[in-house]
């Protein structure tokens, strides 16, 4: 016998039984009226849930209705289901295809927020750029460069130069080349070895420390300062060549901009300062040398003195004459004031690049560097080399003249430093540096007591006893060029990771 909720007339899942009434019912349905009415159904007697006794039995089995006892109504049954399963499908199928959808435009909406914030991306990233090239310039114009006008002459109204335009080394260029050196070599002997009361001490230079970084120099969005000057006459004003192509005026006092120059079409490899004038020199891969005036912030003159990549260049003492090499193999003496290139020489027995060219102090000789780590002694006057210095394994990098005149510094691709004697045209001195490591520039300060070397690194040691006084590791880049201030006051440097930087105690 099944039991039957009094209140369904139907089997309970959940029998339970009123003491009240002594009535069966289903317990989910007589908490219900005793949570509206609190009273039995049955008498109206007032019952509550605690009252209720559960009925334990067996899982009951529902009898099933009349009409699903005969074939023909369990048939119907089975269609019945048959279709509604059919209809959920449908359903599904509807529902899928709407996702569908709606996922297609939810990627569509994807792609389109990522093209803009790329270009966002770019925009803040080219204000970035644009506000740390105008922080140092703060109240100053900066002076561009006449693009429309590259070749303008000192005059403003001469023609370009060519390099056929070739004048020759004639007697009066001689004589004045020689009266510069015999002034500068009689002013040599008169200082004799004395040192500078006011160049800094060793143990003074080994508590240098970095003071200063500027990073807003040149365009961040092609990193990369490959060139280093000061001003001789002036050591805080800064001239830097960068990646950009732009040539940099900087002023370390003021911590300022004094003039950006632009007309290089590829990146400025080497940059001179003017002892005297308010020029600067600049060479390029462009094949080009320009000479710009920082006051008028345009290029004055574009000498054209080679077919390829100049690759050095040095300003000759008297200030006038412009020494330049190139990857065309020549190395070309040139007059500032007009141009001209005055004499190109290459050595055809080796048919090999120049990769970097130094005059000597007295500025009748010269050496340059080779791409097969040659070092080449020129006279300048003969024209012919006099000397070769073998030894680097790799192409030279750099090379640098001690102010005495007596050594010649040269770096190459070998991981090392060599000194060489001119009176013995000898190396006296090889210093070995970290496997790997990059020599990229070479410098004495003004009075040839100290050597400093950049690469991986910075590096300084002192002239006779070869031992290193300071090592610096601030760059994050690899170091392009090092520089002494007066009397070795503060010491200057420029990498690839886009910042000038200066030390001193």
């Amino acid at each position: 016998m099944s039991l039957v909720c009094a209140i369904s007339n139907e089997v309970p899942e959940h029998p339970c039984v009123s003491p009240v009434s002594n009535q069966v019912f289903e317990r989910r349905l007589i908490e219900k009226y005793i949570a509206e009415n609190g009273a039995d159904p049955m008498n109206g007697q007032p019952l509550s849930e605690e009252q209720l006794i559960d009925i334990k039995v067996s899982h009951p089995i529902r009898p099933k209705a009349p009409s699903s006892t005969s074939i023909p109504a369990i048939l119907k049954a089975l269609q019945d289901e048959w279709d509604a399963v059919m209809l959920h499908s449908f359903t599904l199928r509807q529902q899928l295809q709407t996702t569908r959808q709606e996922l297609s435009h939810a990627l569509y909406q994807h792609d389109a927020a990522c093209r803009v914030i790329a270009r966002l991306t770019k925009e803040v990233t080219a204000a970035r750029e644009a506000l740390a090239t105008l922080k140092p310039q703060a109240g100053l114009v900066v002076a561009q460069a006449v693009a429309s006008q590259p070749h303008v002459t000192a005059g403003g109204a001469g023609e370009p130069m060519e390099v056929s335009e070739q004048v020759g080394m004639i007697p009066e260029i001689i004589q004045k080349l020689q009266d510069k050196a015999t002034v500068l070599t009689t002013e040599r002997k008169k200082r004799g070895k004395t040192v500078p009361e006011e160049l800094v001490r060793t143990e003074d230079l080994s508590k240098y420390r970095q003071v200063a970084t500027h990073a807003g120099l040149h365009s961040a969005s092609v990193p990369g300062i490959l060139s280093l000057d000061l001003c001789p006459s002036d050591t805080n004003k800064v001239l830097t060549g960068g990646a950009d192509k732009n040539v940099v005026v900087f002023d370390k006092k003021e911590e300022q901009i004094i003039a950006t120059l632009k007309g290089h079409t590829k990146k400025v490899t080497s940059v001179i300062y003017h002892p005297s004038q308010s020029v600067v020199f600049s060479a390029s891969p462009d094949s080009t040398i320009r000479v710009w005036s920082v006051t008028g912030g345009n290029c004055v003159q574009v000498v054209r003195a080679h077919e390829a990549s100049v690759t050095g260049l040095s300003l000759h003492a008297t200030g006038d004459y412009l020494l330049s090499s190139s990857e065309d193999q020549y190395w070309a003496f040139s007059d500032i004031q007009t141009g001209r290139v005055l004499t190109k020489v290459t050595d055809e027995a080796a048919g090999c690049a120049l990769t970097c060219a130094q005059f000597h102090p007295d500025g009748l000789i010269f050496g340059t560097g080779t791409a097969d780590s040659q070092i080449k002694i020129w006279d300048l006057k003969e024209r012919t080399n006099v000397a070769n210095f073998p030894g680097h394994i790799g192409p030279v990098t750099s090379i640098a003249f001690s102010e005495n005149g007596y050594y010649l510094a040269t770096g190459a691709q070998d991981s090392s430093v060599k000194l060489w004697d001119l009176r013995k045209l000898k190396n006296f001195k090889t210093i070995t540096l970290d496997n790997n490591y990059e020599v990229k520039s070479l410098v004495f300060d003004q009075s040839g007591t100290y050597l400093a070397v950049g690469g991986t690194d910075i590096r300084v040691y002192i002239c006779k006893q070869w031992s290193e006084v300071l090592n610096f590791t601030e760059h994050t880049g690899v170091v392009t060029g090092v520089a002494f201030g007066e009397h070795a006051q503060f010491l200057t440097s420029t990498g690839m990771d886009r910042s000038l930087k200066f030390y001193s105690l």
